[in-house]
């Protein structure tokens, strides 16, 4: 009887199991059914999972250890791992983030001077206090930590890339000692490294351009708790872009429409993808290549995205965008279009280099003044929502076929690349 009462008891949990599995495989096809054939907004496909999590259907992210071989780490990556940990500051100042919020994530080196210019303009923006700010930093520099630990308008969360390699003197991912160094010979000098397609050894300064961004979006999407179930758009800026008022009213109105508007569009732009120009002034909202100033994109753009950690990551370039237009985005099968206004919300200031900081024994420093109108309209949300679309169909730019410009070479810098693609590991239960 106590084997029989045992055996009831394993099928009656056997199928409490199949009912909650039939549920969520019937609930994910049906997200996915809205999300491919309807032209809806994300708040419905918000609301179909929070349906799917009042069945106990949750997302679990944790750390893989299965063919992931980090560098070793040393103090001061150590410390700086468990930064990243901490809550975000200012929550007794903004204890809750709007519903439908935008997280805005700044990623930044060493350029203090820019960065002064950014966070003021970030202060000036409408809306900045509902959403949660990160910032993630490539190095540790003590000036520029002050200024982001004196932001007060909004949450804030400060991420550092643990394996950066300003922060490795002596050991990879920063400089070994026996490196290869320009176009040594590895054979004849004994060295360690791969070089480029044009003969040239890694430069860990140039390198962690790409780390960095690889790193960074890896972290926000699936590692942060404060994101890893984020179902909305993350905009992504640099500590060189001017942030106009009405950016983040925006960035909203344009998310809100592109399932109607542009239903093939993968993001939504802030700026013009070409840095110098500043719109076109038409009315009507504009489709193009996806620009590297103030990008903003999904969840479900980010799964296509790490789909090609290993084309992103073979890629002889090191500029991260670069990487992108040219072997990424093109692997999709159709173009990458991004929405965005026909007038700038925000604008490429700086003149210095991302990795040219005050850490090089010729800083680079811009003496120029900062000359950017800020406007009344550039003040309040200036896109219209019954606006059609003007499409630009030849994209410029980098296009499939072009080789790279080099500096990623190194099969270590590869390999690092795809292990941070496995960092982390997104299973359902």
């Amino acid at each position: 009887m106590a084997a029989h009462g045992k055996l009831r008891i394993k099928e009656a949990a056997f199928r409490r199991f199949l009912s909650v599995a039939v549920i969520t495989l019937f609930g994910a096809f049906l997200i996915i059914f809205l999300h491919r054939y309807s032209p809806v907004s994300d708040s419905v496909i918000r609301d179909a999972y929070e349906s799917a999590e009042s069945l106990q259907v949750t997302f679990n992210y944790s750390p893989r250890t299965e063919n992931v071989n980090l560098p070793k780490q040393n103090e001061l990556s150590i410390r700086l791992q468990k930064r990243n940990e901490l809550p975000p500051r200012n929550l007794n100042l903004y204890p809750k983030l709007a519903k439908d919020n935008i997280v805005i994530v700044l990623y930044v080196h060493n350029r203090p001077q820019y960065l002064k210019v950014v966070v003021d303009s970030l202060s000036r923006v409408e809306g900045i206090s509902e959403t949660l700010l990160i910032v993630s930093h490539d190095g540790y520099f003590e000036e520029i930590n002050r200024i982001i630990e004196g932001i007060k308008f909004c949450q804030v969360k400060q991420i550092f890339a643990p394996y950066s390699p300003h922060i490795f003197e002596n050991s990879f991912p920063g400089v070994s000692p026996n490196d290869c160094k320009d176009k040594d010979d590895p054979v004849k000098k004994k060295c360690e490294g791969t070089p480029d397609q044009y003969g040239n050894h890694r430069s860990p300064k140039i390198v962690s351009l790409k780390h960095h961004w690889w790193w960074m979006m890896n972290t926000v999407w699936d590692g942060l708790k404060e994101t890893r179930q984020h179902l909305g758009h993350i905009l992504f800026i640099e500590e060189d872009h001017f942030i106009y008022p009405n950016a983040y009213r925006n960035l909203q109105l344009l998310t809100e429409l592109k399932p109607m508007k542009c239903p093939d569009c993968y993001a939504a732009n802030l700026a013009p993808c070409d840095v110098k120009a500043k719109g076109e002034g038409w009315e009507s909202l504009i489709a193009e290549r996806m620009g590297n100033i103030g990008y903003a994109f999904n969840r479900t753009v980010w799964k296509k995205i790490h789909r090609k950690a290993k084309e992103f990551c073979a890629f002889d370039d090191y500029n991260w965008d670069i990487t992108m237009w040219a072997t990424v985005y093109p692997s999709f099968g159709a173009p990458v279009y991004s929405l965005r206004g026909p007038r700038t919300s925000a604008i490429h200031f700086g003149k210095c280099g991302l990795h040219q900081g005050q850490g090089e024994k010729q800083a680079c420093v811009d003496h120029g003044f900062l000359n950017i109108q800020v406007e009344n309209i550039d003040k309040v949300p200036n896109i219209k929502t019954d606006w059609g679309v003007h499409i630009y169909w030849k994209q410029a730019g980098y296009q499939a076929g072009f080789r790279g410009w080099g500096g990623w070479g190194d099969t270590r810098d590869r390999q690092l690349c795809l292990d941070f693609a496995n960092m982390y590991d997104l299973s359902s239960t």
